[in-house]
This record gives structure tokens, C-alpha cells and sequence, in this order.
């Protein structure tokens, strides 16, 4: 076989395996074959997200579960061929509103869903290193950074407690915030952040070179509280548990 043709069998069976239902395999092939490797395929990768994302499974069911990952599979190129990076691909590929997705009937939530489940997987296979020990003594007089093991996230729906018992179909009016970060022993925990708190985190990333005081500052003057010792007191306790968690740290 020359080289034309077998690119040609190759590109003919990659579609065949992608889309089955409009694809045939390569001609000459025995048709129970070309079968084995699609349902070896397909199954694959479902094993594959599936465990990063149960909870998406229970609400859709195993039927749409698996015209979700059919349609992943025949209309997405993934930008990575590696196993550990495929779930985020599905994320993206959900975020991207593909045309899969405009019939039928899906959960509202469903992508804010997929992100916050592959979070945790994320972390717990992230190469980052934690924030190294510091002072938290110069908290105040210090610029601050968050640690790339601490991912403050906001969303429109209440992920944390979407499950089968719980659907729901408009998002509440305030948005979900919630710090996600892996610990020492490389579990990763969840909890909901307040306005502030959130807010506090969010302008250490984007104010990289302002010391701690200086950020309690500024934030006091976005809630309305320009000069109030007690807000930057209550800020100072804040940013003094986070650094304990290993949340903030101060520039070295």
C-alpha cells in the first residue's frame, strides 16, 4: 500500500470511528472489526471523563450521557493528546455552545457544573507549587499573592449543591463564590467566600504590587467604608486565616 492510500485508509477510518452514523469504514475492511474499534473507542474515552464527572452523569442519565460524549467526540479537536488534559477539553467544548447542544432539552447549569467538577481534578494533578512560609506579620506592609494551589471562583449557578435531588431551572440572584485549594496532604476543599473575601482575592491578582494594607484600603473604599479601622481590622483577620491555609502569602 502506498503512502496516498494509506493516509486516505487512515483519514477514512479516523471519521468512521468519530462519526459512525455518517461515516463508513474503510472500504474492504471486515465490518465486525471496524465495530470492535469504534466501541473500544467510544467507550474510552467515556470511562475517561466519566470520572471526573459523576454528578453531571446522574443528572443526565446514561442516554444523553452518551450522545454528550458522541458529539464530543465527532465535532471537537482537542488542542492536547494527553489523557490528563481531556477532561478540560470537555469543559471547553460545552462552554463553546456547540450546535449538539442547541436541541434537545439540557440542564441550564450543565456547563458551570462541568467546570466545577473538573476543578478538583485539576488541582489534584497540578504541578504548582505551593506558596513557601512567610512572616504573616508583614501581611500589612507587603505586597500579596494568592497561591496557585487556591482558585477563587464565581459563578451564576449554585454548583456546590446541584445534584438529583436538586435542579434548579433560573439562577438565584446573588452569584455563587466559592475558594477551591488543595492542601498539604493534596485533598482539595471547597467553601463558599463571601463578597468581600472574594472581591479581596481578586484584587491581590490584579493589583500585584500593593501591600496588604494598601488592598484592605482600597477594597474598604469599593464597599464604602473609606477610613473605618474596623473593616480594616476585620480584613487584616481575614487575610490572616487565608494566609494560615495557605491561601495568600506575601511577596518575597
Amino acid at each position: 500500500m502506498d503512502k496516498h492510500s494509506l493516509h486516505q485508509q487512515q483519514t477514512t477510518m479516523g471519521l468512521y470511528l468519530r462519526d459512525p452514523e455518517h461515516c463508513p469504514p474503510p472500504a474492504g475492511m471486515d465490518v465486525a472489526r471496524a465495530r470492535v474499534y469504534r466501541e473500544l473507542v467510544f467507550s474510552n474515552l467515556s470511562s475517561l471523563l466519566s470520572g471526573t464527572f459523576p454528578v453531571l452523569i446522574k443528572l443526565l442519565g446514561d442516554e444523553h450521557w452518551r450522545s454528550l460524549v458522541r458529539s464530543f467526540l465527532r465535532d471537537y479537536r482537542a488542542h492536547t493528546p494527553k489523557f490528563g488534559e481531556i477532561a478540560e477539553e470537555f469543559v471547553e467544548f460545552l462552554a463553546s455552545e456547540p450546535h449538539a447542544l442547541s436541541a434537545g432539552s439540557w440542564p441550564p447549569f450543565m456547563v458551570e457544573l462541568a467546570h466545577y467538577e473538573w476543578v478538583e481534578m485539576a488541582l489534584q494533578q497540578s504541578e504548582a507549587e505551593p506558596l513557601p512560609a512567610n512572616d504573616a506579620g508583614m501581611l500589612l506592609d507587603r505586597p500579596l499573592q494568592v497561591s496557585p494551589l487556591a482558585w477563587p471562583l464565581a459563578y451564576v449557578w449554585p454548583v456546590q449543591l446541584v445534584g438529583p435531588d436538586f435542579r434548579p431551572d433560573a439562577p438565584p440572584v446573588q452569584p455563587t463564590l466559592l475558594l477551591v485549594r488543595r492542601t498539604e496532604d493534596w485533598s482539595v476543599k471547597f467553601s463558599e467566600l463571601s463578597p468581600l473575601a472574594w472581591r479581596l482575592l481578586q484584587r491581590i491578582g490584579e493589583f500585584s504590587q500593593l501591600s496588604g494594607r494598601a488592598q484592605l484600603e482600597g477594597l474598604a473604599v469599593e464597599a464604602g467604608a473609606t477610613g473605618s479601622t474596623a473593616f480594616i481590622d476585620s480584613g487584616l483577620a481575614l487575610l490572616r486565616q487565608m494566609h494560615g491555609e495557605g491561601v495568600v502569602g506575601v511577596v518575597a
